[in-house]
């Protein structure tokens, strides 16, 4: 079968991306580890002994990354709809994180406790139909903070790749009604003429302090 023309230039581009072969060199999964190394670097995000939650996480190149970072005294919970090779300091469930059966594995694994951070570098699978695509990003994004308001301990932060697009206003705005900053980045290894950006919401508030912010001022 002929490649199409853009499956030509992505392919092109891969092979001579800087950070393909630097990500070769340093032994990470993906190109994508540097996204949350210069996030990390920017933001301070992950310390020794913290809980990780990554959604969406195969090939890994997150976890691997969180993994280093959180030591032997932390804990990465990875998941992702595809398998994934083991990592250290990583323990992995396979399944869809949208489906209730995963969600209940990630509560069990997680026990009495919340995580410290969530991240998602997650992309829908891409049909070509922007706005099919677009839905479906946002659809994966307002589920994940779902699982935040649930998991997520309060000044814990979330690290999340969005589409700029339909509907991306409106879930800023609920961000920031549950996180006390909200930021957007485009880090040095997302592609330029990507639409991508990576938000940065840290400081979650606890539910009686979203509650009291949402009340109106008295005067």
């Amino acid at each position: 079968m002929a490649r199409t023309k853009s499956s030509s230039r992505w392919l092109h581009e891969h092979v001579n991306d800087p950070f393909v072969k630097r990500a070769q060199k340093d032994g990470y999964r993906s190109r994508s580890a540097y996204k949350l190394i210069e996030l990390n670097e920017k933001d301070r995000l992950i310390r020794p002994g913290m809980r990780v939650l990554d959604l969406g996480s195969a090939p890994g190149g997150w976890s691997q990354v969180a993994g280093k970072l959180v030591g032997t005294k932390g804990r990465v919970l990875a998941t992702d709809i595809l398998p994934m090779d083991p990592l250290k300091n990583v323990d992995f469930v396979q399944g869809d994180f949208t489906t209730d059966v995963v969600v209940e594995k990630i509560f069990e694994w997680l026990g009495s406790n919340k995580f410290d951070l969530v991240v998602s570098d997650i992309a829908p699978n891409i049909t070509g139909i922007d706005s099919a695509d677009q839905a479906s990003s946002m659809y994966f994004l307002e589920l994940a903070l779902e699982t935040i308001q649930r998991a997520l301990k309060p000044r814990g932060d979330f690290v999340a790749k969005m589409f700029q697009g339909a509907g991306s206003d409106d879930y800023l705005k609920a961000l920031r009604a549950s996180f006390e900053k909200v930021s957007i980045r485009k880090p040095d290894a997302s592609r330029p003429r990507s639409r991508e950006v990576y938000i940065v919401a840290k400081g979650f508030k606890q539910p009686s302090d979203v509650d009291a912010a949402r009340q109106p001022h008295a005067v």
